[in-house]
């Protein structure tokens, strides 16, 4: 029997497509802490925050044949999931979505572009403070734009509503907050 610790995510997967429970143990080892808190941080109650990482690593199995195996890229798969399933439960008011794969195929499994670079957990967790950094150059106005985005799963029709703005301004402001967070993760 290998020793799963020492498995790359990548291989979990590959294990997990075979359906071997001993992986998605090892990723649900792994993953957990960090998943659960971005889904705490979207959703603010640890119960429900709860049920949904358990339904994201219940989507895991199930939708496994969904993840781009070309990409490899586990670990930004799995933030998007863990997300959008929040998001998902919040705009449901506390319900986890049942029954509709199509629903949740097309808008709750993550498709990653093949060119996205692969980023594992572990420089992620490294590249937290430059990110961080990154974050805290923004104006409140950038930041609270993102967070509206990201956490809160607004679309801009929804943000424009809430600020009480045009649509064209909540686009030109996230565009330039994201234009300015990469440009500072840059360094330029």
């Amino acid at each position: 029997m290998s020793n799963y610790k020492n498995l790359t995510d990548i291989e979990l997967f590959e294990k997990i497509v075979k359906y071997d429970s001993k992986a998605l143990e090892e990723l649900y080892i792994r993953y957990s802490p960090i998943l659960y808190s971005l889904i705490n941080k979207i959703i603010d109650d640890k119960k429900k925050s709860e049920d949904v990482l358990l339904d994201v690593f219940t989507t895991v199995w199930k939708k496994i044949d969904l993840f781009s195996f070309k990409t490899g890229n586990v670990y930004v798969w799995l933030i998007m999931l863990t997300r959008n399933k929040a998001v998902e439960y919040k705009r449901n008011k506390g319900e986890l979505a049942k029954g509709d794969d199509k629903y949740e195929d097309f808008y709750v499994i993550p498709i990653l572009d093949d060119g996205i670079d692969s980023l594992s957990i572990d420089s992620a967790l490294k590249a937290k403070p430059e990110i961080s950094e990154a974050l805290d150059k923004l104006t409140e106005a950038q930041k609270y734009v993102l967070l509206l985005s990201f956490y809160e799963g607004l679309t801009l029709d929804q943000i424009a509503e809430k600020l009480n703005i045009p649509v064209s301004t909540v686009r030109s402001k996230t565009m330039l907050a994201l234009y300015k967070l990469k440009n500072n993760l840059l360094g330029e």
